[in-house]
């Protein structure tokens, strides 16, 4: 489990970075009719999305997280700086879990 964390915590942080950057592009693109940066930026932010969603599906399914709390974790990604708050939720709740996990002898 600790070795899905790693590229989820990463993965968590560069998604939420590249959705405000994302916004700002948004914003160009319909406020100002700047539309260069979007065309830039809305695939990249697209497959790391997607990166960010297996990263938490694969993290979800080693610490045996149920359904819905897993479909959480995917969406925070959709949200600006959701998914901030929730990689130091995540981060706790697995760290708690695996000081709580018996070491084998």
């Amino acid at each position: 489990m600790d070795s899905a964390l790693k590229p989820f915590r990463i993965l968590a942080y560069v998604v939420g970075v590249m959705l405000l950057v994302l916004v700002t592009c948004i914003v160009l693109r319909y406020g100002f009719d700047i539309e260069g940066p979007s065309k830039i930026v809305s695939p990249i932010h697209g497959f790391l999305y997607m990166l960010y969603l297996v990263a938490a599906m694969n993290l979800g399914m080693k610490a045996r997280w149920s359904w819905p709390y897993i479909v959480g974790v995917m969406l925070a990604g959709t949200v600006p700086l959701l998914s901030f708050v929730f990689e130091r939720k995540v981060t706790r709740r697995v760290a708690a879990e695996l000081a709580a996990a018996p070491t084998p002898a």
